[in-house]
């Protein structure tokens, strides 16, 4: 079994309905699995074989779900590329998988072309913008009309559907490799878990080229339900997409439903159709969720905890969980109990189970791990063992199989939900001229639930200011990998016997007054 049977599937069961509406453009399944059909034509048409990588770097859109389930149909891999990096971030991963094919719209329509011009190999690309096409481009718009469908390539159990990019421990990003047995079993899962009733009608808010959204695109197309689409998450153009569109579901990292139910017009538009809010990237505060469940009264909130490797659901936190006796236990506080479907376990250095209550780290097995990183076996064997996906994350598991989230055992940083691997802002804070040593942290952020804060100890002679390092880091890396933050020492960074900078000294000022390392 495949992505693309979904859709065979929907065709059968759900011809007529409503399959995505973005802007002004409404389409029902019967149509979507035609535009598959032509799209998948016109890749081929343009030299895609099997295995090629088509890399798609636009924001939100019915063309990216199409695209999703064109590219497998033609027999070939997506890689969705992270609109949130730098060109040259972008640019190393569109080089580091090989990819053939780039897919742009307006906003990255630049960017597109300086990675083609850059790229070693022959990078085509295609504008699935709403404008007119660029002259060194053709418009998806014109393939899809000018080309015949074409029979689906049936990829499906261990064929690799996508290669999907996250930052890397070691300063560069891995492409993280799902088959379509990864992604099915994920799918399945979360069926099975009730996260999609249904005649549930989704937005897509939170960015396409993400797991925790594609969690929502694949269960949704195997069940032929309803997809609305906006380019990208503002809190008034959310409310309006619901109010228009009778939205029943939405995926929102915490700080995007902070900054929904906090908006001052809030109260301006009709959100009761909305009946469940699913977050995940970060556990939401207490503050926060009292302050949602105040102004959406009728909304369930619902928290998925997992990563990229996982296809990426591990555990599901469920609606009564935040509520009641529940949360008078603080179950709310925890990142949920394992799905159907998967196997979780807290387990020490050696990999082996540790007692009840006794922090370790999250271990997971089930159809839904990775097939490994994309050329890097060495890397896959360390994260991969006996089967068991180590997360890097520090937990404890009560007596009921809730997983409380307590710290990182990888050198991480999630800002705003999105992941931000230390080494990889201190490489880019170390080539500053005036920077003789550095380490990066993460301090708690009420807003963005941790910032990137550097430590930098300068050269003797050398008197660099805070913001001259972030200015310098931007140039670099994405601007939420950037310091938001940086103290400027005159004294050495504290050193363990092996000579490894002492992280936990260094955020020990900013989280002795919470139970837990991570926020």
């Amino acid at each position: 079994m495949g992505l693309t049977s979904g859709l065979r599937r929907a065709v059968v069961v759900a011809r007529d309905r409503t399959s995505t509406i973005c802007a002004d453009r409404r389409r029902s399944w019967g149509e979507t699995a035609e535009r598959v059909a032509r799209m998948a034509g016109a890749f081929r048409a343009l030299g895609i074989e099997d295995g090629d990588r088509i890399a798609v770097l636009t924001l939100n859109s019915d063309v990216y779900l199409e695209a999703y389930v064109a590219a497998p149909w033609a027999g070939a891999v997506i890689v969705p590329l992270n609109i949130r990096w730098s060109r040259q971030e972008n640019a190393d991963a569109v080089e580091d998988c090989g990819a053939s094919l780039l897919i742009v719209d307006d906003a990255f329509a630049e960017m597109g072309r300086s990675i083609a011009a850059a790229s070693g190999a022959q990078l085509a690309l295609i504008y699935a913008g709403s404008g007119a096409a660029p002259e060194d481009m053709p418009a998806m718009e014109d393939l899809i009309r000018n080309h015949e469908p074409v029979a689906d390539a049936d990829r499906g159990g261990d064929d690799l559907f996508g290669i999907f990019y996250t930052g890397g421990t070691t300063g560069r990003s891995k492409g993280v490799m799902l088959s379509h047995d990864n992604i099915i079993a994920n799918s399945l899962h979360a069926l099975a878990e009730g996260l999609f009733p249904n005649d549930t009608v989704y937005l897509h808010a939170a960015p396409m080229f993400h797991l925790a959204d594609g969690a929502a695109t694949f269960s949704l197309l195997l069940k032929g339900e309803t997809h609305v689409v906006v380019p990208s998450f503002t809190p008034e153009g959310v409310m309006k997409v619901i109010q228009d569109h009778r939205v029943t579901s939405v995926l929102l990292v915490p700080t995007m439903i902070q900054m929904l139910v906090d908006h001052p017009a809030i109260g301006n538009y009709d959100l009761s159709s909305l009946k469940r809010i699913i977050y995940g990237a970060a556990p939401i505060t207490e503050a926060v969720l009292d302050r949602a469940s105040a102004k959406l009264p009728g909304v369930e909130f619902m928290q998925a905890y997992g990563m990229t490797e996982l296809s990426p659901i591990a555990t599901l936190l469920h609606p009564q969980d935040h509520i009641g006796d529940a949360r008078a236990k603080g179950r709310h506080r925890s990142a949920g109990r394992p799905v159907i479907g998967c196997e979780v376990r807290i387990v020490d250095a050696d990999g082996r189970p540790v007692p009840e209550g006794t922090v370790g780290e999250v271990a997971v097995r089930g159809a839904n791990v990775m097939q490994g990183y994309w050329n890097r076996p060495e890397e896959t064997e360390k994260a991969i063992v006996d089967g068991w996906m180590h997360t890097g994350d520090g937990a404890r598991m009560d007596a009921d199989g809730y997983v409380y989230i307590v710290d990182r055992m990888k050198d991480m940083i999630i800002s705003g939900g999105e992941n931000v691997y230390s080494v990889e802002v201190e490489n880019i804070v170390a080539r500053h001229p005036a920077v003789a040593q550095c380490a990066v942290i993460g301090i708690p952020d009420a807003h963005w639930g941790e910032l990137v804060h550097a430590v930098v100890v300068p050269h003797a002679d050398a008197r660099p200011t805070a913001q001259e390092i972030i200015d310098f880091c931007k140039q670099y890396i994405a601007g939420y990998k950037c310091p938001r933050s940086v103290e400027i020492r005159d004294e050495p960074l504290p050193m363990s016997g092996a000579g490894k900078i002492m992280k936990r000294d260094l955020r020990q000022p900013y989280w002795n007054k919470t139970d837990r390392r991570v926020n």
